[in-house]
């Protein structure tokens, strides 16, 4: 299902008294929209658990939407971002919102809020099927890194690890677009999405910013008692051809490091639910399995538990949070090396968007593939990384990372 249709949602984006709008899109024909006023908290302290844990508790029974920074890891660890930040995106924001509603093909149902015929049009307008083939936008990006320090970089990471710092770490770089005055909301989302279609997309618009993700990544998820996370480690390009596409997959299937990598973070994540796991229950449910999205294959594994009832959503957060995926191992050591040899303050990036539901369930993704546009500064933000180990070879890494971003900052060249 493709997400914003015609100019009813557009002019949705535009008034003041309704301008936050999230949908979450799974590309599989189901998403869940929601829209409206409704009790809303910014935070851009990151020392703001109680915040969180109150906000949830004040709405309980009620769906929550929420974004948090990858910085968030400040407020767990002694840890700091001071990097260059482009972005000026907030630790956190929590929305209990006015309307809710769940989509599936052409049907919805109303979640949240009470039915009213004047959201029919703005609903019904995420339903329609319509691409548009020319996206009238001008906007460039520059990367703040240049190949060469990107280079010399991976290799200082390396002489980390040779050393025994650390296993593994993800190492990011930022595309940035200094004059980002885009027009339609609408017409950037639908072109990004059709490009990636991946299961775990969102558009969410609040405030000065506008966040497009087209993320493929879970990072976690709570059913009931059963909480289960699914890191991706492990990237190939599609194939130009059928034959092609085959064999790259069966590459990376197969690929030695690339499954060290991906093991490295299944026993990060295996060790971060043990925190709020039932004894005896962490176990690995599909250990480097390869799922094919529409630019590249992806190496997959499902990590799950059962959560002891005593452990709130915050309890879980911060014994999870930032995902495994996105900083390396040992996680803390990571994350300082990565402050130290990164050039921008991630924000949003490496962060995650989803909700919560009114019987506490919940559903949250990894943020990569995104951009972010923050309209007042005209900034237009598109962060990409991978995994560095003793084995990656610099000029492979960089290769990845031009194959991962490539065609969402190129959907401007359209």
């Amino acid at each position: 299902m493709l997400f914003l249709q015609n100019n009813m949602l557009l002019r949705h984006f535009d008034m003041k008294e309704n301008k936050r709008t999230c949908y979450l899109n799974s590309n599989n024909g189901t998403g869940i929209l929601a829209f409206g006023g409704g009790p809303y908290l910014r935070i851009d302290s990151t020392a703001c658990f109680d915040q969180i844990n109150q906000f949830t508790i004040d709405h309980e029974n009620s769906y929550v939407f929420a974004l948090f920074s990858y910085d968030l890891k400040n407020g767990i660890e002694n840890l700091s971002s001071k990097n260059a930040d482009e972005t000026d995106f907030p630790s956190v924001v929590l929305w209990r919102p006015e309307f809710v509603v769940k989509c599936k093909n052409e049907e919805y149902e109303y979640a949240q809020g009470e039915e009213q015929r004047g959201n029919d049009a703005f609903i019904r307008s995420i339903l329609n099927n319509h691409i548009v083939s020319d996206l009238n936008e001008t906007v460039s990006f520059r990367p703040r890194t240049s190949k060469e320090q990107y280079l010399e970089t991976v290799n200082k990471l390396k002489e980390h690890i040779q050393k025994g710092d650390i296993y593994e770490v993800n190492y990011c770089q930022e595309y940035i677009s200094y004059d980002a005055d885009i027009k339609s909301v609408k017409n950037t989302y639908l072109n990004l999405n059709d490009i990636t279609k991946a299961p775990f997309s969102c558009l969410f618009n609040f405030d000065e910013f506008t966040v497009f993700s087209c993320s493929p990544e879970r990072f976690i998820k709570k059913n009931g008692s059963n909480l289960l996370a699914q890191p991706i480690k492990g990237t190939a390009r599609r194939g130009e051809n059928d034959t092609e596409d085959k064999f790259l997959f069966k590459s990376l299937r197969n690929d030695p490091k690339e499954r060290a990598e991906n093991i490295m973070i299944v026993d990060l994540m295996r060790n971060d639910l043990s925190k709020v796991a039932e004894k005896n229950s962490v176990k690995v449910d599909e250990l480097c399995e390869i799922y094919s999205f529409e630019t590249v294959h992806q190496m997959i594994s499902t990590v799950s538990c059962k959560v002891k009832k005593e452990y709130s959503f915050v309890d879980i957060l911060k014994a999870t949070f930032p995902m495994g995926s996105m900083t390396g191992a040992p996680k803390i050591r990571a994350m300082e090396l990565i402050e130290k040899y990164e050039d921008f303050k991630r924000g949003l990036y490496s962060g995650s968007v989803g909700y919560i539901a009114p019987n506490g369930d919940f559903d949250f993704n990894v943020i990569i593939r995104t951009m972010i546009h923050n309209k007042n500064l005209k900034t237009l933000s598109c962060s990409v990384g991978s995994a560095i180990t003793i084995k990656s070879d610099a000029e492979k890494e960089f290769e990845e990372c031009q194959v991962k971003i490539k065609k969402m900052i190129d959907v401007f060249k359209h």
